[in-house]
């Protein structure tokens, strides 16, 4: 089940819907980083805050649209523990209906040697908390913790 967001912050949200192509999610990274409530945290939590969202929005763009295209809505809530991140498309679901498990590929080859992909969803679940993925109507809703 979803966190339900703490209202007594007195920060407002944050919700912007564009583009899932790498210019706007670019674009809106930005916004999201220079305004509350993810410009309140400090340089580590704004820092893991933009390594999660940009991996997130860029597998929307990549895996649940592809070349469609389509729209991403992402909302960003004070939270008592940090900030709490709601980002939902209408794209494919996940595989198998059920996030990715995240674990690093297991290789004892060196850094230059290993495959390209299969470390994003390691760093999202590494970098926030309460992870969780539901499916309906026909929409994602990605709900997640960044700690602050």
């Amino acid at each position: 089940m979803p966190r339900v967001p703490d209202q007594t912050s007195g920060t407002p949200e944050l919700r912007l819907v564009f583009g899932a192509d790498p210019v706007a999610i670019r674009r809106s990274l930005s916004r999201m980083l220079a305004s509350p409530p993810l410009s309140g945290l400090g340089a580590e939590a704004r820092g893991a805050a933009e390594l999660v969202l940009a991996e997130i929005l860029n597998n929307v763009a990549e895996h649940a649209y592809d070349e469609a295209g389509g729209t991403v809505e992402v909302t960003l809530r004070p939270d008592a523990g940090g900030i709490l991140c709601q980002i939902a498309d209408s794209g494919r679901s996940m595989p198998d209906g059920r996030l990715p498990e995240g674990k690093l590929p297991a290789s004892s080859a060196p850094l230059q040697d290993l495959p390209e992909g299969g470390f994003g969803w390691h760093l999202i679940r590494s970098l926030c908390a309460d992870l969780s993925y539901t499916r309906s109507e026909g929409r994602n809703l990605l709900v997640f913790l960044i700690p602050g």
